[in-house]
């Protein structure tokens, strides 16, 4: 294995974290092109050599935040189905809930959110992909009985990737609620729409 494939135990994955960290921010802030290893390895404290003992390249590493984004949110979009069976008291909930955390990932992590949604070249191949599983959680939930059967659920997916991109766009000029409290608001339109009862 060469000096690139090794690593240095603690100390090591502690740097290519530090860098990976730095990297999210200035990617975010800067763009692609204008984000330069030599400020990464520098706000970091370490030398390029060991950013190249870490990553390739600048691509490799933008990369790799990218498929991060990527795996978190195929992970949050296939522990948000609801399975058969649910109450429908407690539908609202559970819709709640599985929403929760894409929020909570985008406030806690807007950098990377940012690079994900908004930054990244395949961000409209990742928003399609996200759109596509939204809309299979949805199909299954509508045969499921949760859902009206007259709506379109691909609509519905798409409206949702929408709301979740503006939410990425705008939350740094915001000062938002708890996850937990946004799941809930978002839940409640989706569910009850805007219109007085």
């Amino acid at each position: 294995m060469g000096q690139r494939g090794r690593k240095k135990g603690a100390s090591g994955e502690q740097s290519r974290g530090v860098l990976l960290s730095i990297a999210t921010e200035e990617f975010a802030l800067r763009g692609y092109h204008e984000t330069k290893v030599s400020s990464i390895v520098e706000k970091a404290g370490v030398t390029q050599p060991t950013f190249y003992l870490y990553f390739e390249n600048k691509d490799a590493l933008f990369q790799e935040l990218v498929q991060l984004f990527r795996t978190r949110l195929s992970e949050y979009t296939e522990k948000s189905r609801l399975e058969p069976g649910i109450a429908k008291t407690a539908i609202r909930q559970k819709i709640a809930e599985g929403l929760m955390p894409f929020f909570q990932f985008f406030i806690e992590e807007p950098h990377l959110a940012s690079i994900g949604f908004l930054i990244a070249p395949q961000a409209a191949e990742i928003k399609d992909q996200l759109a596509d599983q939204i809309r299979a959680n949805l199909i299954s939930e509508q045969q499921a009985g949760y859902f009206r059967k007259d709506l379109n659920m691909g609509v519905v997916a798409d409206s949702i990737v929408g709301m979740m991109e503006r939410f990425i766009a705008t939350q740094k000029k915001r000062s938002f609620k708890e996850p937990e409290l946004l799941a809930d608001e978002v839940v409640r339109l989706f569910l009850y729409g805007i219109a007085e009862p």
